[in-house]
């Protein structure tokens, strides 16, 4: 019984595609298929005129990206590889909060005081400030390793005075 159920089910699927293969038209490149084509020929040509302002365009942008991150590194000061590996990415080189004009994810520490840095140094990797990124950055550093670090930052006001 399944095979003559199996078999009928074919002959009903190749009797469907004998059907659409004699539709003609847009299934097999026919009048309305050529359509088709040159309306997709009309886009593909204005979007690669598009590209090519895009990539004017993206030089310009690469510019002045490095002109602004050139001139934001005048005025920057010396501070950790520590710092630069774990804190930079998300408050700045200097702890501005922003780099190259714009602003990062993490708050501007620039001026807090180191004991401010350090509490909430604390309050983040014990979870009291909720935050996953601070918690998995500080998660494995010792309560010394987090004093340096608020030192350090709260040091940036003075570097950047004596670096003028």
């Amino acid at each position: 019984m399944k095979h003559i159920i199996v078999g009928f089910l074919t002959v009903i699927i190749f009797g469907l595609m004998v059907l659409t293969y004699m539709g003609g038209g847009a299934y097999h490149g026919g009048e309305q298929g050529k359509v088709i084509e040159d309306f997709g020929d009309k886009i593909s040509n204005s979007s690669s005129t598009k590209i090519e302002e895009k990539d004017d365009r993206a030089k310009e942008e690469d510019k002045l990206s490095a002109l602004r991150e050139k001139a934001g590194n005048i005025g920057a000061f010396e501070v950790s590889q520590a710092y630069k590996s774990k804190c930079s990415s998300c408050h700045g080189v200097n702890g501005s909060g922003m780099q190259n004009g714009k602003a990062l994810m993490g708050p501007k520490l620039f001026g807090q005081s180191s004991e401010k840095i350090y509490q909430n140094l604390i309050d983040f990797k014990a979870g009291r400030k909720e935050n996953m990124i601070m918690k998995g950055l500080l998660i494995k550093l010792s309560e010394e390793d987090l004093r340096t670090f608020a030192d350090e930052i709260g040091e940036f006001p003075a570097r950047a005075e004596k670096n003028r």
